[in-house]
């Protein structure tokens, strides 16, 4: 829950810098973590960016843990996930990418992940429009796949490997893209089923 806090807007090699910072300070536990001065963890995370903006972000969503939960991730994963995750988005700083990584990573829960590397990956291949929202993005994969947690973990972990190996969005690499032979001639607006 702490990385997918801290990965927003850096890469994860930063967050692990900052998640050791914090492990090294033992603040790896919900109610240590609610206790820690913000100074203080601002110090401990700056190495994730955005530093003052994420302690508070990271601060509210342990808030809401130990608040509603009484710290333990069992109870709150064992809450319906629907109601979870709007749950999760009532937290300040909590988007629906955050709150879907905190459902599917930290709750081995299936919920479909969707970031900048899916819709790019998506759009370019023509499979989905530019214009396709968040929502749309999930739903694509939620109705093609098997509701399962390791599933949607997997197939999310090889498409943030497609985008950051070929399509890049600067010097995308087409030509040694691996679904380049999913696609027909002309590659544009095929369906992938």
């Amino acid at each position: 829950m702490v990385g997918a806090v801290l990965v927003q807007n850096t890469s994860w090699n930063n967050v692990v810098k900052a998640i050791k910072n914090l492990r090294q300070a033992d603040l790896l536990e919900p109610h240590s973590l609610a206790a820690v001065a913000a100074e203080e963890l601002e110090e401990l995370i700056r190495p994730a960016g955005y530093f003052r903006i994420k302690a508070r972000r990271l601060h509210n969503l342990i808030a809401f843990l130990v608040d509603r939960y009484e710290g333990s991730l069992s109870a709150m994963f064992q809450t319906d996930p629907a109601a979870l995750r709007e749950a999760l988005l009532t937290v300040n700083g909590i988007g629906p990418e955050t709150a879907d990584s905190i459902l599917l990573y930290a709750g081995n829960l299936p919920r479909f992940v969707v970031d900048t590397y899916t819709h790019r990956v998506l759009s370019r291949h023509g499979w989905i429009a530019f214009d396709s929202d968040y929502h749309q993005l999930q739903q694509f994969f939620e109705d093609r796949l098997p509701a399962d947690a390791a599933l949607f973990n997997e197939f999310h972990a090889l498409l943030v490997r497609l985008g950051k190996d070929y399509c890049r969005k600067q010097g995308p690499q087409c030509a040694e893209c691996p679904l380049r032979e999913l696609l027909p001639e002309g590659g544009a607006n095929q369906d992938v089923e």
